[in-house]
């Protein structure tokens, strides 16, 4: 590649051209923009690239064993490609990953790679853990131009990590992700979704908590906006009706109980998955907000204190989407000294490009752990090619 090709978007048919890619940018001492379908690329610092790195040709199922519960695809493969293929096989994504189309203004859900560099769940992940959990292998090329894989010798021996989980997360700043290998499990047969009607933010809060406590196995807890606390239960027939009747016991204190068949129930929670409650209007900033489950009521009272927001509160009251009305800014002083109170951390999750330049988008990291992620990424992309200060300032 010349000099020439600079500021030009580069679509690399296969992994060898991913690593010619990173290397011509190392010689010319460019910065890469790395993406797949380009879905999230308003979430993150604005970053200053001087060429992109479209990985949405690397796509298609290489391994796909239905009875063994395992998946391997490329990374640029859509992810509704995907969870079509599993539908077919009645499987899915145990974590449930969002859509945010609705939030963010685009008119696909992404790719495998983007899945994983970001590392969303859906309303599952009460019971089923996070994206981490169900990565079970990854290819990818390293910022410094080098082709690796989980669980090779020089991976695991030399530096120790746990490749898959190193890289959920990292929103593209370690390497580009080339391949993938999923655990899938079955979808239930059926699911009942529990509706408690004009309960209050710390009442809710307490019905969650004590519904996730309980022994009926609960794979989702949320409060609407317009005061609905929902519970899910999932699996099959016979048990989902019994675990229905019993929650129903357990819950009986907090008034009428309406119980939505399994239609319904998949509507609404695709719909809590997709933060389908918060407003499309791209001026209104959104954060992402992770606090311990029985704190989210007084999280969400804390910061309505001061701001005009709308709120969803997802897993329990561990995971609070808010939508702040009315402001120039994304109010990132006021939402974090709320969150210093009571523990967690905040993502700002849409807001506009001088918000995003002006404000920390992910949660300031205390200084050990800022030392840590440093040297992860000396490993991974010492010059620091990729997604350039995409999450936090360089050399900070």
């Amino acid at each position: 590649m010349s000099n020439q090709e600079k500021n030009q978007t580069f679509k690399p048919a296969s992994e060898a051209d991913v690593c010619d890619m990173v290397k011509w940018a190392l010689t010319n001492k460019q910065r890469i923009d790395v993406f797949g379908t380009h879905t999230r690329r308003n979430v993150g610092k604005p970053m200053q690239t001087t060429c992109g790195l479209d990985l949405s040709d690397l796509s298609g199922v290489q391994l796909y064993e239905p009875e063994e519960l395992v998946l391997g695809a490329g990374a640029g493969s859509t992810l509704a490609e995907i969870e079509r293929l599993l539908a077919d096989n009645n499987q899915q994504f145990e974590f449930e990953p969002p859509n945010f189309s609705h939030l963010l203004g685009n008119k696909t859900s992404g790719t495998l790679g983007g899945m994983v560099a970001c590392g969303f769940a859906g309303p599952r992940r009460v019971k089923a853990g996070s994206v981490r959990d169900h990565v079970l292998g990854a290819r990818a090329v390293s910022g410094r131009g080098e082709i690796f894989k989980s669980g090779g010798r020089v991976v695991k021996n030399v530096t120790g990590y746990d490749l898959p989980k190193v890289l959920t997360s990292s929103w593209g700043t370690l390497a580009a992700m080339t391949q993938l290998t999923f655990k899938v499990l079955p979808k239930p047969e059926t699911e009942s979704t529990l509706v408690l009607t004009g309960l209050d933010v710390a009442t809710a809060n307490r019905a969650m908590t004590k519904a996730l406590g309980s022994v009926v196995d609960v794979s989702g807890a949320a409060h609407l906006p317009d005061e609905r606390t929902v519970l899910r239960l999932e699996g099959v027939k016979p048990s989902v009706k019994s675990r229905v009747a019993t929650l129903q016991k357990i819950l009986s204190e907090y008034g009428e109980i309406d119980v939505l068949g399994k239609a319904k129930s998949a509507k609404l929670w695709a719909d809590i998955r997709d933060v389908k409650a918060l407003s499309s209007n791209a001026e209104s900033p959104i954060w992402r907000i992770s606090v311990p489950p029985a704190s989210g009521a007084k999280a969400l009272a804390l910061i309505e204190q001061h701001l005009d927001v709308t709120a969803l509160m997802d897993w329990g009251g561990g995971l609070i989407w808010l939508e702040i009305h009315g402001e120039k800014t994304a109010c990132a002083a006021q939402v974090r000294s709320t969150i210093a109170k009571t523990g967690g951390h905040a993502t700002l999750f849409r807001a506009s490009k001088k918000s995003r330049a002006g404000s920390a988008v992910f949660q300031p990291q205390p200084d050990a752990l800022a030392r840590l992620s440093q040297r992860v990424k000396s490993v991974f992309d010492p010059q620091g090619v990729l997604n350039p200060a995409r999450m936090y300032e360089e050399n900070s």
